[in-house]
């Protein structure tokens, strides 16, 4: 895997924004001129999963599956520090300073200026990407600050594990107190059908690759498959802004009343965590990635669980929309950030 870290950037995360924001237009566009389409799209779902967006959201997953390697797990004690500013900021600081701020701008700075009933869904999907730690986009993330490529992979295997027990459980609490009902059932079946299935079959097929012990065949089929992922991150995107392509043109305010506490909450979780590892002295290869997992979310299933949960055009579907919108710039900037100040850890 070291051979990953020092690979010159793709074309999609070299101009990762410029894709995004071309299939966000797109999305738009044809949500607008072409509604039919997406009502269509919107009405193949089945125990209220949406069929489409659940294939392009395990296509989009399905690669970086793969590249989890549970055999990893073994070298947890070698940088424990690192592990340990992961784990605490995903799991049990940045979900529930998201639903703070969510309720914070919702319920008392924004309260005259939205819905309740709407600001009480706008909180619920806040809280949704709150409790999804990143997966997939922080492989590119690392990649960009030149992370250690191994380690990030330790930190992700981890997360994906604790994920699959504590997501559900975190996300009730924290709907429950913001007194929105929440159906089990619906929510453990996205935890199966977007975290646990994916994985498990992300695992079977790096055990059937890598079965004479020789990780180049898992580097050659991720490679070949990897444009699949783009293809349906992008296609995501585009379905994404379709469904809520009226209510971005029609209340544009409220999309940017749900990107100021998502912005907050991201260059704030970001400064705990790589501040924490400046003053640990945690190496920058490690410090830098485990930064950016605590800032970035695993958007694809906070989307999927919204759609599941409240329905496609919902509040909550639209606050894990403009998560997306947010993410990107976000992210890129704070890899900049992170790549001029490096030297900080060399002292």
């Amino acid at each position: 895997m070291d051979s990953v870290e020092h690979s010159p950037l793709g074309l999609f995360e070299r101009y990762l924004s410029l894709w995004v924001a071309s299939c966000i237009a797109a999305g738009v566009g044809l949500g607008l001129f072409v509604p039919g389409v997406f009502s269509t799209i919107a009405a193949l779902e089945y125990a209220s999963v949406n069929l489409v967006v659940a294939v392009f959201i395990w296509v989009m997953i399905y690669p970086m599956m793969v590249n989890v390697d549970f055999a990893s797990l073994k070298d947890v004690g070698k940088k424990p520090k690192g592990l340990c500013i992961t784990l605490v900021i995903n799991w049990l600081i940045k979900p529930f300073t998201m639903a703070a701020l969510g309720i914070l701008f919702f319920e008392i700075i924004f309260a005259g200026l939205v819905d309740p009933q709407d600001a009480k869904e706008y909180i619920a999907g806040m809280i949704l990407l709150g409790v999804a730690p990143c997966t997939a986009m922080v492989f590119v993330w690392s990649q960009l600050v030149r992370g250690d490529a191994n380690y990030t992979l330790v930190q992700v295997s981890i997360n994906d594990i604790i994920m699959v027990f504590a997501f559900a459980p975190i996300t009730a609490l924290l709907l429950g107190v913001t007194d929105i009902v929440v159906p089990w059932e619906t929510l453990l079946l996205s935890v199966a059908l977007y975290v646990i299935i994916p994985l498990a079959a992300g695992y079977v097929t790096r055990k059937a690759l890598d079965s004479s012990g020789n990780n180049d065949r898992i580097e050659q089929f991720t490679a070949r498959i990897k444009p699949f992922s783009v293809m349906g991150l992008l296609a995501t995107v585009v379905l994404l802004f379709g469904f809520q392509a009226q209510t971005i043109v029609d209340k544009p305010s409220v999309i940017a009343l749900i990107a100021v506490p998502l912005i907050v909450q991201s260059y704030g979780i970001f400064a705990l965590a790589y501040a924490w590892g400046y003053l640990w002295r945690v190496p920058f290869s490690t410090a830098a990635p485990a930064a950016m997992i605590g800032t970035s979310n695993f958007f694809e299933l906070a989307v999927a669980v919204a759609i599941s949960l409240f329905g496609l055009n919902s509040g909550a579907a639209l606050a894990t929309v403009v998560g997306v919108l947010v993410e990107v710039p976000v992210m890129l900037s704070l890899v900049a950030f992170a790549n001029r100040t490096r030297h900080w850890f060399d002292k």
